[in-house]
């Protein structure tokens, strides 16, 4: 079974900024709602999974916040436009036949990952459509990442990275990647690194000492060697943000269940946000449009 799962947020942001603004008659947005139906038909006509699952943050991170309190708080709120549209995007979900999870005080990322995991060791083909580089630490013979279209160039579509993309990208494999984002940090989660450590120093000494253990070990032996004394001094930080980085693989997983579209509540819901084209396009796919 081939099975995609969807970084909820990551896509949703994604269609809010990359579509210009589009809005109801009475002046509710509906950009991102637009470009979610068409992305999600677009990698259904590429892919054509068995099942698709989306997996929506409720706010949490309990488990990263107890450990470091500023984990991700320079984060800027949601823009009101985009908060708007989330409750229709939902609802467009399920109504498309597309299962929607969320859990209080549990990042989604913990919750997707945890997921594909346990369907790559049930023998199924895991698809991740998102941009989040947390998510190569888990790629491997059955999980590949769908990679988004350059904004400089969407006609390229989106493209597959499995564990030789993996490598090509950061120059380590998936089973280090927490550790090399560990060294350099994570300005998206606000996990600083050690300062002035890029990707080509961290993969540099992960390639001498083999991970990041293996880099505390041998400090005194690190070039640069103005990186020798900081990196022995911030130790437990390191290993802070390893913890931080790594995916939590321990939470439970979800029954897979193939989803059925339920064709009014979508006719309904495109025609009240008045996007006839759309409308259209799931009229022609889901067939005629049902009395509502």
């Amino acid at each position: 079974m081939k099975v995609l799962l969807v970084d909820g947020f990551n896509l949703a942001y994604r269609c809010f900024f990359g579509i210009p603004e589009l809005t109801r008659s009475d002046g509710f947005p509906t950009n991102a709602l637009h470009g979610w139906t068409k992305a999600i038909w677009r990698l259904q006509d590429q892919e054509n999974p068995d099942v698709s699952v989306v997996f929506f943050d409720l706010g949490g991170a309990q488990d990263r916040l107890a450990l470091h309190p500023e984990y991700k708080a320079q984060r800027k709120e949601m823009p009101e436009g985009l908060v708007a549209q989330i409750p229709v995007l939902k609802d467009l979900t399920r109504a498309m036949g597309i299962k929607a999870v969320e859990q209080h005080g549990v990042e989604s990322d913990d919750l997707l990952a945890s997921e594909a995991v346990q369907l790559a060791k049930g023998g199924h083909e895991v698809l991740i459509l998102s941009s989040d580089k947390d998510f190569a630490q888990i790629v491997g013979e059955r999980i590949t990442i769908m990679q988004p279209p350059a904004t400089s160039n969407p006609k390229l579509g989106w493209r597959r990275m499995d564990r030789a993309g993996v490598i090509e990208k950061f120059g380590v494999p998936p089973e280090k990647i927490a550790d090399y984002l560990a060294l350099v940090g994570d300005s998206a989660d606000n996990i600083p690194g050690i300062d002035g450590v890029g990707p080509k120093t961290a993969v540099k000494w992960m390639d001498a000492f083999g991970d990041l253990e293996g880099i505390i070990a041998h400090a005194s032996e690190l070039t640069p060697e103005r990186f020798r004394t900081p990196v022995a001094e911030a130790a437990e930080r390191l290993r802070l943000n390893r913890t931080l980085t790594t995916l939590n693989l321990n939470h439970p997983v979800l029954p897979i269940e193939v989803g059925k579209p339920k064709h009014a509540e979508l006719y309904k819901l495109l025609d009240d946000m008045q996007m006839r084209s759309t409308l259209a396009e799931a009229q022609k796919r889901y067939g005629q449009p049902e009395l509502f």
